[in-house]
């Protein structure tokens, strides 16, 4: 079983800020809107995949073929969930800020 150390999450943590650093300090509006929408988009798949694997391992728990373990299908079931749930956030948050702007005063 992998376990996630505080030293990989920081390492992670610092690549993300260094590669959002090495981005232009002035990026054009198109491309900023096109890298929020290729951005959501891949986190969306992403959490698609995880669902996925989670629907997969259940399925294979039902059906009883030994391939997978009982734990590992549970972990990929809460992957699922708490990348879902986060999806969800992301959304509500960019709803929040749509209605915030729209009634704002011209």
């Amino acid at each position: 079983m992998t376990q996630i150390t505080p030293d990989q999450i920081l390492a992670q943590m610092r690549q993300l800020t260094q590669a959002a650093q090495s981005q232009t300090s002035n990026p054009v509006a198109g491309s900023a809107n096109s890298s929020f929408t290729d951005a959501m988009s891949s986190a969306l798949k992403t959490v698609n995949q995880y669902q996925m694997e989670a629907s997969n391992a259940a399925n294979s728990i039902e059906r009883g073929d030994g391939g997978v373990s009982l734990v590992k299908a549970m972990i990929a079931s809460q992957k699922s969930s708490v990348a879902f749930d986060a999806a969800v956030q992301v959304r509500n948050r960019v709803v929040s800020a749509y209605q915030d702007i729209m009634n704002m005063p011209l």
